[in-house]
């Protein structure tokens, strides 16, 4: 009788797991749905808040500067590379893709570098390396001096082919 019995309770307490789980109802479910949904909003959120913060804490707007690099318009040359210095210090280098020079050529902007500087003046160098639209390649360098002032500075770098922007082809400017 024994084995009968503990069969029995063996049998009761594998199916109670199901049987839970067959008595929440529709609502709830669409309750718990909803409820999982507004977790998820409040996370990105928190990450989104974070991410704020986190740009204000390593680039304060006292020393902070953004270089955006752009493609003069009309211009017939294919570029393939960008390095950008300043103090005579690299600041950042990128190799663009397909779709990035797609976009540039559409009059995309591309933030390439963030960082910090102090006040006063400073100097940029910026190489640029690409083919002309006859398969010649080109490799322009140019150096700039900026000041930066208390607020936060952002630089807008056009390039062109030499000779059509500026004479390297390479022209900057506040934004």
């Amino acid at each position: 009788m024994s084995r009968l019995i503990r069969s029995f309770l063996l049998i009761l307490l594998a199916s109670s797991p199901m049987v839970l789980a067959q008595d929440i109802s529709g609502d709830e479910m669409r309750s718990l749905d909803g409820q999982v949904q507004e977790v998820k909003s409040d996370v990105l959120s928190i990450a989104s808040e974070l991410g704020n913060l986190e740009e204000r804490l390593l680039y304060p707007s006292n020393t902070q500067i953004a270089l955006f690099v752009a493609i003069a318009e009309g211009e017939a040359f294919r570029l393939d590379a960008v390095q950008v210095e300043i103090n005579g210090e690299l600041a950042t280098h990128h190799i663009y893709s397909y779709k990035e020079l797609e976009a540039l050529e559409k009059g995309g902007v591309q933030r390439v570098y963030t960082g910090n500087v102090a006040t006063g003046d400073h100097q940029l160098t910026v190489t640029m390396m690409g083919k002309l639209k006859n398969g010649k390649d080109v490799s322009q360098s140019d150096s700039f001096v900026f000041a930066k002032g208390i607020e936060p500075k952002a630089l807008g770098i056009t390039l062109g082919r030499p000779g059509s922007v500026s004479s390297s082809g390479i022209q900057v400017g506040d934004w």
